[in-house]
């Protein structure tokens, strides 16, 4: 698990969708792709404006969430690396769930004309994985 990242929510939760059900050196090896703009994760519920992309499956509209695909990244790869210390094989790993939820909203201001203020907060995910070892 991975608390408090500051990436979108709505870029995490079309990532985290992407990812479950995958073989876990699949799923690095695509936000590595996603990362390096090289395959786009596909937009199924956040898509309204959002462009089609060549190369998707059952899928037209996809983006390249890059901040938010380091961020899953790294709890992909802490998860792999407890999942070997456990005496799982790395090469059987599928991930099993993948999910994201709402972190703690930093509260911030911005000043603004005539001694006003806009409130300009900041929305933090957390990120949870959990690999189980395929029979396979």
């Amino acid at each position: 698990m991975g608390n408090e990242f500051h990436i979108s929510p709505k870029h995490a939760r079309e990532i985290c969708r992407t990812l479950r059900g995958m073989r876990a050196e699949a799923a690095k090896s695509l936000l590595e792709d996603v990362i390096a703009l090289k395959r786009p994760v596909p937009f199924k519920r956040y898509n309204r404006n959002v462009a089609h992309r060549h190369g998707l499956v059952r899928a037209d509209a996809g983006r390249y969430p890059q901040k938010a695909a380091k961020a899953v990244l790294t709890v992909l790869q802490n998860a792999m690396a407890n999942a070997e210390y456990k005496g799982l094989e790395a090469e059987k790993l599928k991930v099993y769930h993948a999910g994201s939820l709402k972190g703690r909203t930093i509260r911030g201001w911005m000043p603004r004309a005539m001694g006003r203020a806009t409130p300009k907060n900041t929305e933090t995910v957390s990120i949870e994985m959990i690999l189980a070892e395929v029979k396979n």
